[in-house]
């Protein structure tokens, strides 16, 4: 089913400060930068009772976030701004029509925590507890549970996977071997996504161009386990072909050595599929 999304960028950079809803949803995700916390004088919205979450993205290591919920972002967000260093942008949801709670959004922050550590696509190490549910009647709380689907739609609508597991169930899989590799993943609009549980090759080839950010990749998203490197999260990579590299460390066509369970390779199933 479709959906239509209404997004307002505020001073006409699609990089910048910028607002999205879904139609005919509550849910409203504004997206500030750092650069730009003065927008917040200027949304009273923004003043009330908000779940939020600061994102810090560096190409070279595993994104990290902080989770957290407040009765006044504005005045919240001062206090980041003075002790935490990383993040580079906020997403703040609020609800367009009536105000949220300090309950609701204390729900909100409960699942939004414990679903971001279940994707384990982002490194929460200011978020060392998953705080506990408050007591909302069951109304409410199916209200709330769909609030967070659209929190989830809207960040994964600007990129941010913080909340996005993987089904491969429902996914056509491929696989590959070579230096000590096994791996797993599926292509999807979001890139090749390597499966957590995949062997990973534990060296690099001196030819391979990237080895300083693999083994800082594989720091962060493997562990040692009877003499193997285990993937322990799903890792989306841009291309197949950086996913085989990573999966294989050496250089790799990620087209033809991504092959499925009856030997296709990627290659055949995705880009001949207008043949």
């Amino acid at each position: 089913m479709g959906k239509t999304v209404t997004t307002y960028l505020i001073d006409g950079d699609p990089k910048g400060t910028r607002y999205a809803f879904i139609s005919n949803k509550i849910c409203q995700m504004f997206v500030v930068p750092r650069s730009n916390l003065s927008y917040l004088n200027e949304q009273e919205k923004l003043q009330k009772p908000a779940f939020y979450v600061l994102i810090g993205e560096d190409d070279t290591t595993k994104p990290q976030a902080y989770i957290g919920e407040t009765e006044n972002f504005k005045e919240r967000v001062k206090d980041h701004d003075s002790k935490k260093a990383f993040w580079q942008k906020a997403l703040i949801f609020v609800s367009k029509d009536a105000d949220m709670t300090k309950a609701d959004v204390q729900y909100l922050e409960h699942k939004a925590i414990a679903e971001a550590k279940k994707a384990n696509t982002f490194i929460l190490s200011d978020n060392k507890q998953t705080p506990k549910a408050p007591n909302l009647p069951e109304y409410q709380r199916d209200a709330m549970d769909e609030f967070f689907e659209d929190i989830k739609f809207l960040a994964s609508f600007i990129g941010c996977n913080i909340f996005e597991i993987s089904q491969p169930k429902c996914e056509h899989l491929f696989f590959t071997k070579g230096r000590g590799c096994c791996a797993k993943g599926f292509y999807s609009s979001a890139g090749f996504i390597v499966l957590k549980g995949s062997i990973i090759a534990k060296t690099s080839v001196p030819s391979l161009g990237w080895q300083d950010k693999r083994s800082k990749l594989l720091q962060e998203y493997t562990e040692a386990h009877n003499d193997q490197l285990i993937l322990t999260s799903d890792k989306t990579f841009s291309s197949p072909s950086t996913a085989a590299d990573f999966c294989i460390g050496s250089s790799n066509n990620g087209w033809l050595v991504w092959k499925d369970k009856d030997g296709n390779t990627l290659d055949s199933i995705y880009r001949k599929q207008l043949e």
